[in-house]
């Protein structure tokens, strides 16, 4: 429940005026989407990267609304307070935490950014703390989690109204810690205005999100990120010292850093880097150099990656007070949900995992660290999303038939799209290699043959859905877990046997 108050008092505590006759209205919802305006509500009229919410207070209006904060004048009835301020976006977040009571205020806000290794890097972050008794949040990829609870985001760092509606509604669970993806986006957009972070983490950096409605240059998409570790009151910054941009990225923090690397010195180091694979499990081990502590890490995840997102997380967790015997038992239990995911299943002379691997280059990662492993088969079972991503399809076809021993061609997300038109034009990226294959159009199927047809030593990639709960089908989000599938019909198998 938000804090229900006059429009005036709202608006003044964010520095702005209101008219006098308008001054009574009262507020009890801060909206920026026109669908979900009623009574009492304040719109507020944020320019998008497709659309503009100006164009959307009518709309408003005609939902019952009459507040309305603008940076431009809206053509609607003299009984609507048309409010105008110089930056929506920023007032958005002002306003909405002002509305929450300032919950973030009380709580300690990690964020982390990179371009890889965010997701996996706070859950392993939101593990840790929760197992050593510091009830923690988790908002990003994933959703949003707390007190054994999961919801669905449209985005890794959500609008910041949603952001403090999430903050409040953990606050009043007892969460005193949260953990969140920020994204460049988060930055440039002014998602995370007004915020302060106590710790933030800098993984590593390569070019994404660039074009289209997203960032114009690299240089861009980079200094959006550099922003979070010097521009939002961090006293304590965790950067990754192998990546070559780690000194551009770091040039303005003033805070107490920490570096890790798996190179080179370190404040927080890792060496003695090994796979491990066991039934139906693998993962990477390694040994930990904090100082003058030395410990073996065991990680469930595979991936030298995996190690740079472990390291982060051991400083993040010792900055909060978490032992390093306290760290290295919840890395050894953890698995991050979707990403690198090994599935418990009851077959043990195969493994399977589950990753949010969707294009060339992630695929080619993927496999790649997969077939480290000696597989006797490395198999993927890909798809790729309906109604766009066709000029992924080709290069994710020659980067599974390259690396791939099989390959199982299903669907991602179809939508209205023939899912066999995805299938064709993956093929495409085949050339005339002849790696083996199989085109099964339901990806449910797809799972269970996958599944059914592992043979000992295999080890199996479900690439593209990662945490997803969902699949979308003629325009409809079916429920859908492919981690249950996987177990389900393993269970299935292991009864026959």
């Amino acid at each position: 429940m938000t804090n229900r108050m006059k429009l005036s008092t709202l608006l003044s505590r964010v520095g702005i005026k209101v008219p006098r006759k308008y001054a009574g209205l009262q507020i009890d919802t801060v909206c920026y989407d026109s669908r979900m305006c009623s009574r009492d509500t304040l719109f507020v009229c944020i320019r998008g990267a497709v659309t503009d919410g100006h164009l959307y207070a009518k709309n408003a209006y005609e939902r019952g609304c009459r507040a309305f904060l603008c940076e431009e004048s809206v053509d609607l009835p003299d009984d609507a307070a048309v409010v105008i301020c110089e930056n929506t976006r920023r007032m958005l977040a002002l306003v909405s935490a002002e509305l929450y009571g300032r919950p973030a205020d009380s709580m300690r806000l990690i964020g982390i950014t990179g371009t890889k290794g965010k997701t996996t890097t706070c859950l392993l972050i939101y593990s840790i703390l929760n197992a050593a008794g510091i009830p923690t949040g988790y908002i990003g990829t994933v959703g949003v989690m707390y007190a054994g609870r999961r919801t669905s985001t449209l985005r890794s760092t959500p609008e910041s109204a949603d952001l403090h509606q999430h903050f409040y509604n953990m606050k009043q669970a007892g969460i005193t810690t949260v953990v969140m993806e920020v994204s460049s986006q988060a930055v440039y957009m002014d998602r995370i205005y007004g915020l302060t972070f106590d710790a933030c983490a800098f993984t590593n950096l390569s070019p994404d999100h660039i074009g289209g409605n997203e960032h114009p240059t690299f240089e861009h998409y980079r200094d959006c990120k550099a922003r979070l570790l010097s521009d939002y009151g961090a006293s304590f910054v965790v950067y990754n010292a192998d990546d070559e941009n780690a000194a551009y990225m770091m040039r303005n923090v003033t805070a107490l850093t920490a570096s890790v690397s798996v190179k080179n010195t370190a404040d927080y180091c890792a060496d003695n880097v090994s796979n491990w694979r066991e039934k139906g499990s693998l993962g990477v081990s390694f040994t930990l150099h904090a100082g003058d502590v030395e410990r073996r890490i065991l990680l469930r995840t595979p991936g030298s990656f995996s190690v740079y997102n472990a390291l982060v997380a051991v400083a993040i967790c010792r900055r909060c007070g978490v032992p390093y015997a306290a760290i290295a038992s919840s890395l050894s239990k953890t698995t991050p949900l979707g990403r690198f995911e090994v599935v418990d299943a009851s077959l043990p002379y195969a493994t399977f995992v589950i990753d949010y691997a969707h294009n060339e280059l992630s695929l080619r990662s993927a496999l790649t660290v997969l077939r480290e492993y000696k597989p006797s088969r490395l198999v993927v079972l890909v798809g790729s999303v309906g109604g766009r991503t066709f000029s992924r399809r080709a290069p994710i076809g020659a980067a599974i038939s390259e690396l791939a021993d099989f390959c199982i061609l299903t669907a991602d997300d179809p939508d209205f799209e023939d899912p066999m038109d995805i299938i064709h034009d993956i093929l495409e990226g085949f050339g005339d290699r002849d790696t083996p294959f199989v085109c099964i159009p339901d990806r449910r199927e797809a799972v269970r043959y996958a599944v059914e047809h592992a043979e000992p030593g295999d080890i199996v990639l479900f690439a593209g859905k990662g945490h997803e709960s969902f699949i979308l089908i003629n325009g409809e989000h079916v429920p859908f877990s492919e981690r249950s599938i996987i177990v389900e019909t393993a269970a299935e198998l292991a009864e026959k046997v």
